[in-house]
């Protein structure tokens, strides 16, 4: 990994215009990889290919959730990540499919002021934040701080901070797969503020004072706290979340409200409701009955079963209708489930996915992509003819197990 002192040496041009040239300076923590403002992250960002040399850096431009559904290969190990306040975009479904991701031998670095309490409870720790309800400027100006780093290789050094340096700490955690990395001192006594938890193949690290990582340390001979945190990351290729898009997969982000809620809330727009349904009801009564005529015999129909699949298919195959036939395909692939495997179908989330693998025989890995891949393209308005075709060859293989 390349010196940072070396890095910021080229952008000492930088710093001039951050501080020097605007007339009011934002202290505002935005944590946004694009503002150069003092507690932005445009430094860290902006150098990440020079802090990262010779690994590939993605930025993700998506939601991780669904950028892992088809971006990912399992082959290779990848460093996820995040450095904000808070992971407000990430749901149940991505906390699932991060921990999964790790689980597999992947590394993620994730720096919060507040982490998220389902991400707490599946790796089993808690945190204490002594200054979670000063959120202004004259309030997080006065907070200053002081950090250690356990590695006998950083020595005895410690790194003092003067600003926006919250008493937040890791207050329990699991002694059988946790290492304290790094402590902070709070009234006299280290308490840990930088960890390492192993999970599965992998392994997260986790620290409490996301601000370190900000233009405004990286521009005060803060640097090499911020290189020895990195150090740690092992030297994969890396996954950078700018955290800015919601899931358009998960399902949590799918539910919409419901407009006859609204009208439920309130009692004079359920009486308009009422009345007005009664009414439309009354008006196809009365109307249909006025105009009801005779019903004819119908002869029965000879069986053309046959003719009528052909005619059909040919239809579809000259209307180019690939959507219509991934729908047909999709319904027959559920309606196999139901009968050969006898699992509901109206909810794919995690758990069907893990029953349908082990009554199926298939990998876990293999059942979810189908399944992910199922919901995808039910949600799309026109398919191509490649993914209907991909589509037909991954629900024949999953179904000859």
């Amino acid at each position: 990994m390349m010196k940072l002192q070396n890095i910021l040496k080229t952008i000492l041009v930088l710093s001039i215009v951050i501080f020097t040239s605007c007339n009011k300076t934002d202290w505002v923590e935005n944590y946004k990889e694009k503002e150069k403002s003092p507690f932005g992250t445009y430094i860290i960002s902006n150098e990440a290919e020079s802090l990262f040399k010779d690994q590939k850096i993605t930025v993700l431009k998506e939601n991780f959730y669904d950028y892992s559904l088809f971006n990912i290969d399992s082959t290779k190990t990848n460093n996820y990540i995040l450095i904000k306040n808070a992971a407000y975009k990430q749901t149940a479904a991505g906390t699932a499919e991060l921990l999964e991701f790790v689980k597999h031998g992947n590394s993620a670095f994730i720096a919060l002021n507040f982490f998220k309490e389902n991400f707490k409870e599946e790796l089993e720790f808690t945190t204490n934040n002594l200054d979670e309800n000063k959120s202004s400027v004259a309030e997080l100006k006065k907070l200053k701080g002081t950090f250690y780093l356990k590695q006998t290789d950083f020595g005895n050094k410690t790194y003092s901070f003067d600003r926006n340096i919250r008493r937040n700490y890791f207050l329990q955690y699991n002694k059988n797969k946790t290492i304290v990395l790094g402590t902070t001192k709070i009234d006299g006594e280290e308490v840990p503020n930088f960890i390492k938890i192993y999970h599965g193949k992998g392994a997260f690290y986790l620290h409490t004072n996301p601000v370190v990582f900000t233009n405004y340390y990286l521009l005060n001979n803060k640097e090499a706290y911020v290189e020895n945190l990195l150090s740690y990351l092992p030297k994969d290729n890396v996954l950078w979340d700018v955290h800015i898009k919601t899931s358009k997969y998960s399902n949590e982000n799918n539910k919409k409200p419901s407009i006859f809620k609204f009208f439920l809330q309130h009692k004079t727009l359920t009486w308009f409701l009422f009345v007005s349904l009664a009414g439309l009801l009354l008006f196809m009564l009365f109307n249909a009955r006025r105009k009801q005529r005779a019903i004819p015999i119908i002869v029965p129909l000879k069986n053309t079963t046959v003719a009528f699949t052909q005619t059909i298919s040919n239809l579809y195959l000259s209307e180019a209708d690939h959507k219509n036939l991934v729908d047909k395909k999709i319904a027959y692939f559920l309606e196999k489930v139901r009968s050969r495997y006898l699992i509901e179908t109206s909810n794919l989330n995690a758990a069907f996915m893990e029953k349908l693998a082990a009554k199926s025989g298939n990998e876990v890995q293999k059942t979810k992509y189908l399944v992910n891949t199922i919901i995808a393209l039910n949600k799309k308005v026109e398919c191509s003819e490649e993914e209907l075709i991909v589509l037909h060859k991954m629900i024949e293989n999953f179904l000859k197990k």
